[in-house]
């Protein structure tokens, strides 16, 4: 069978939590080790510039999130590592995808209009971020792109950029197409909802000991049921993501009812036993080795994208 191409981005806009973990990096990792195709993972620094203008931010939150993954799993040798602004054809593609749609069609997206709809004032790079998207997934030839159901406008939007530069300058540009992840379920935070920093009820992913503890401690319960559900549903999630019976879980806590502290306990014991090791891991991994796995990983994704770009430069008739 023919290798496929797999191409994933993700934003540096801030600390990965556990829900980000069980949700998309270990999901992530596991298929990695499953499959012999050639995998990309863009970290796409310029698409957090639309909401994150701290430079330190930027600069911090990109290098933690590449040890984030290193430690969890994802290997170098086996997946192409890199930023986004390593690779100035990201740019170059979507302003001339910008220049083949409308902008009644850039308005229908749906992060544009939820920031309209709220009141919010929406920026010129909020705006035009799909053809930057398109560009980010049309670059490498990509044949499959996973994403969540609520990613799916994202790889139409791909589409559609594709067959109109297909349909005015001839066919040029691979059509992608999405694969939808299996849903994880919801990943309960610290008050029930889903785990989200932008509920403020997250768990750090390789936060410090003390870090962990303080959030697991502040997780809501509820006196009048047998069980805090908030506790049990963050512990059923732990158990289920380390291949542990749940038979044992609900022993544990139909030893303890009503001693909330003990079971937080046990819950904090778990977490710290999954997380351990990898950030252990996470804290021998110097700067200087992201910078080198990240430049590594933009060499070779600009020997693909540089056959692509070679292509469209000619259909555009720029290249002489």
């Amino acid at each position: 069978m023919t290798k496929k191409r797999i191409l994933t981005g993700i934003k540096p806009s801030g600390a990965l939590h556990l829900g980000n973990y069980f949700g998309a990096l270990k999901p992530f990792v596991e298929s990695v080790k499953e499959t012999d195709d050639e995998v990309f993972l863009m970290v796409a620094d310029y698409h957090a510039l639309t909401t994150l203008h701290n430079k330190e931010e930027m600069r911090n939150n990109t290098i933690d999130l590449v040890k984030n993954y290193l430690a969890a799993g994802v290997d170098p040798a086996r997946v192409v590592l890199f930023r986004q602004s390593d690779n100035l054809h990201h740019f170059e593609l979507g302003w001339i995808f910008n220049c083949l749609v409308s902008v009644p069609f850039l308005m229908q997206a749906h992060a544009y209009k939820d920031r309209i709809n709220k009141g919010e004032e929406a920026n010129a790079g909020l705006f035009t971020y799909p053809m930057l998207m398109a560009a980010d997934i049309v670059l490498y030839d990509a044949d499959e792109i996973p994403v969540g159901e609520d990613q799916r406008q994202h790889i139409e939007y791909a589409r559609e950029a594709v067959g109109k530069f297909n349909r005015t300058f001839g066919d040029t540009l691979k059509t992608p197409y999405e694969k939808i992840t299996k849903n994880v379920g919801i990943i309960p935070g610290t008050n029930g909802q889903k785990m989200s920093k932008s509920y403020k009820n997250v768990i750090p992913f390789l936060g410090e000991t003390e870090e962990i503890r303080k959030a697991v401690m502040s997780i809501v319960t509820d006196s009048s049921g047998e069980r805090p559900e908030n506790v049990y549903q963050l512990h059923k999630v732990v158990f289920e993501n380390t291949g542990r019976d749940l038979a044992e879980l609900d022993a544990l806590y139909a030893e303890n009812v009503g001693k909330y502290k003990n079971l937080k306990d046990a819950l904090l014991m778990d977490i710290e036993k999954l997380i351990a090791p990898m950030r252990e891991k996470k804290q021998a991994i110097s700067d200087e080795e992201v910078k080198k796995v990240l430049a590594e990983g933009a060499e070779k994704g600009r020997a693909v994208s540089e056959k692509v770009m070679s292509r469209v430069r000619t259909a555009i008739g720029i290249n002489w």
